[in-house]
């Protein structure tokens, strides 16, 4: 990924001062790190991220941790969607919560154990769940996991990108939401600890979502029609991916510059509002965890995740 950089933002002050007067802790400090390119250490910085654990919406899922680490059910980290531990780790880290957070760590180290007994029992076999696992590579380095600990999981990552996430739900075809997923795992790995393979992969999934298939049509390989939410804008989305979630990743692995992309960001601009913000909605509202805090809106949330797209 690249440094963070101050950018020209004279022609989206507005937006960007709307965004931080949100009463969401992790849209001021999100605001300021990826929009305005604010270091960790700069005060502003700081105190923004201090207030996400300690306030709601985060403070309400941290009180729902067990001290084990998990949530609802220690034998069921994947379900009930979207609330138990696998979906409440993932959604933590896209709210900007600190990675050394002591519930952080412990949720961390939960699915770490959980995931190696699930390979265990798997025996290893060739049976891949991209959406899955990518997104679990994705918080366990989010939360600073040693390489080393995680390479089960960046193994079973890399080998579902070769295999282009072929899935049974689609059966057997490539899948662009798993493809999606490994991806968003995989763009957390510092550029100098990707080997070949990681590399090789990275390429394959990039070139199959920018290349090989049309961003914007969706016409990737698939049984049934095309998902409604692949062309709106949403947020949070847990294994599912759309065209705002593939720019994001394809920002963060540094390939916004492929044809694809720039006509999907030009798409993305066509959907701004007159007000300088973006319209979407948050599908999984009432069966996940509440991700704003009292008199915000989901606007705030897709408005970030587009101008830190287009920043």
């Amino acid at each position: 990924m690249g440094e963070n950089k101050q950018v020209n933002t004279s022609d989206n002050s507005k937006t960007i001062a709307w965004l931080l007067e949100s009463p969401t802790p992790s849209i001021r400090y999100l605001t300021l790190t990826r929009i305005l390119g604010k270091p960790e250490e700069d005060a502003e910085t700081q105190a923004a991220r201090r207030l996400i654990a300690s306030t709601n919406p985060v403070l309400h899922i941290l009180e729902k941790q067990q001290p084990e680490g998990y949530w609802q059910n220690p034998r069921h980290y994947y379900s009930p969607k979207y609330r138990s531990s696998h979906w409440s780790m993932l959604l933590l880290s896209e709210l900007g919560i600190d990675p050394q957070h002591p519930a952080m760590q412990k949720g961390a180290a939960f699915m770490r154990e959980c995931m190696e007994k699930d390979i265990r029992l798997q025996g290893r076999k060739e049976s891949f769940w991209g959406c899955l696992w990518g997104n679990v590579l994705r918080y366990q380095l989010y939360c600073q996991a040693q390489v080393e600990s995680v390479e089960f999981i960046l193994d079973y990552v890399t080998r579902d990108l070769q295999n282009l996430s072929r899935c049974q739900y689609n059966n057997g075809l490539p899948c662009a939401w798993g493809i999606a997923r490994d991806l968003f795992g995989l763009a957390l790995l510092p550029e100098e600890k990707r080997n070949s393979s990681i590399r090789q992969a990275i390429h394959a999934g990039l070139k199959f979502l920018l290349e090989d298939h049309d961003l914007l049509e969706a016409d990737y390989p698939h049984v049934e029609k095309i998902h409604e939410l692949w062309s709106k804008t949403s947020f949070p989305l847990f294994y599912h991916a759309d065209t705002l979630f593939v720019l994001r990743i394809a920002k963060e692995l540094n390939a916004l510059e492929s044809p694809q992309a720039r006509r999907a960001l030009g798409w993305l601009r066509e959907q701004r509002n007159h007000n300088g913000t973006w319209s979407g909605g948050s599908p999984f509202q009432q069966r996940t965890w509440p991700l704003l805090a009292q008199g915000d809106s989901s606007q705030r949330w897709i408005t970030l995740q587009a101008l830190s797209v287009l920043s």
